[in-house]
């Protein structure tokens, strides 16, 4: 396809649903012009030995600096010239376009080509009337409890207790010091409070501090599974010192009138429960809706092909990964659970940029839209929501496009809202 305009001659072939080549070419009056102008201004800055600043004779600058002028022409004329053929052409890339086989040769028209990706286009599946499964927000009698027993446990006192052996449960302060068999090189010592049991300990301990007293002291050797996850450990004989040094009995308050009261706001037991009821019942209202709008997008998109950009996947992906990271902090991590991380980080980013392109097109098909108006209200939401002053806060999301990021959120919402609403319950 040859663009009509002299000017913007260019041809534009689809090289993926996602990317397009652009060959353009800029006349050879207009790049002769352009290299005259970067010329003179090379002349001006000029600074040549016998010469005062732009004094020094053209063809002397020319021949000095002419890679560099020619690479300023470049800089000026490509990003222009391939501006000007995608607005002609009404093509929108995403990313920095890759620019190859440059031609610019004295007298000769400037060429090069462009490769470009750009969002697909893709034709809608029937996305009203989906059929999901309906869930109910059922809180029973045992997830109450739960709730009850958690609401104790943070209130719980930690007592000495004399009389027995440690069980699972206590919080016990523990001396742990050990050597490895093989080298005979001694671990680093450690002073610790632990929940006796707790999953998280090291296993060594779990396995031989249940029945200590206080003030006792123990050796053995424990051996670890080669798989075990500190690799450091995996596969060794350690000879352990474990002493405990003293221990702690939780003891939870009664689930009681006289409990609920602590709470502040409750007369009986009845009115927390209730509360709680209330509370773990818009939780789990609010988590249904979650997985069924999930389930209706997910049935869509597996009926909808969509071919993404590579470089967009790639960046989303990076982006995703970062976030993974992030939650991870502070954990070691082998060669393999990285590799498994950016497999998934690059299958969420997909799914993430699948997601976000077919609720676009939903709501343009729909003529779905966000007021400013309701921006501003969702603004205040969210100020009022983090302890905000309002007035920070739309300060805030006047900087760095953030206020069209919310925009494009709340649309996305609103969506997804419009598919829920249009989906059959079975």
């Amino acid at each position: 396809m040859t663009d009509s305009n002299e000017r913007l001659k260019s041809n534009v072939r689809d090289l993926a649903p996602s990317r397009k080549e652009i060959e353009a070419e800029v006349p050879a009056e207009e790049a002769s012009r352009e290299y005259e102008r970067a010329l003179e201004a090379y002349a001006r800055r000029a600074k040549l030995k016998g010469f005062r600043p732009g004094t020094a004779p053209r063809a002397m600058v020319k021949q000095m600096f002419d890679p560099d002028i020619r690479q300023a022409v470049l800089d000026e004329l490509i990003p222009r010239t391939l501006d000007d053929v995608l607005t002609a052409r009404a093509i929108y890339p995403v990313g920095t376009p890759t620019i190859e086989d440059v031609s610019f040769e004295d007298g000769q028209p400037l060429r090069f080509k462009a490769s470009v990706e750009i969002w697909p286009e893709f034709a809608l599946p029937e996305y009203k009337r989906v059929k999901v499964k309906k869930r109910e927000a059922v809180v029973s009698a045992d997830d109450i409890a739960k709730a009850v027993d958690d609401l104790r446990r943070k209130a719980a006192e930690y007592v000495p207790v004399e009389g027995r052996g440690i069980v699972a449960g206590d919080y016990v302060v523990i001396e742990f010091q050990g050597r490895d068999l093989k080298s005979k090189r001694l671990l680093p010592a450690e002073k610790a409070v632990v929940v006796a049991g707790h999953e998280g300990n090291d296993p060594a301990v779990n396995a031989n501090l249940t029945g200590m007293t206080p003030g006792e002291e123990k050796n053995f050797v424990h051996a670890y599974p080669s798989d075990f996850a500190n690799r450091k450990l995996a596969g060794r004989e350690v000879e352990y010192r474990l002493k405990a040094v003293s221990m702690k009995e939780m003891r939870l308050p009664d689930a009681n009138d006289d409990f609920a009261k602590t709470l502040g706001e409750f007369e009986t037991l009845a009115a927390l429960k209730d509360k709680i009821a209330a509370e773990l019942r818009l939780a789990k209202e609010q988590s249904s809706r979650r997985e069924t709008s999930d389930e209706i997008v997910k049935t869509i998109l597996d009926r909808t092909a969509i071919e993404l950009p590579p470089g967009v996947i790639e960046h989303e992906a990076e982006h995703v990964l970062n976030e993974m990271l992030e939650s991870l902090r502070g954990r070691r991590l082998t060669q393999e659970a990285l590799a498994a991380l950016q497999a998934a980080s690059r299958k969420q980013a997909e799914l993430n940029l699948k997601r976000q392109l077919l609720l676009r097109k939903i709501a343009d098909a729909e003529g779905l839209n966000v007021s400013e108006d309701e921006i501003d209200a969702e603004i205040k939401t969210l100020a009022e929501a983090n302890h905000i002053p309002l007035a920070q806060a739309i300060d805030s999301f006047r900087q760095d496009g953030r206020r069209e990021n919310l925009k494009a959120s709340l649309l996305l919402r609103r969506t997804i809202d419009f598919l829920s609403g249009q989906a059959i319950m079975e």
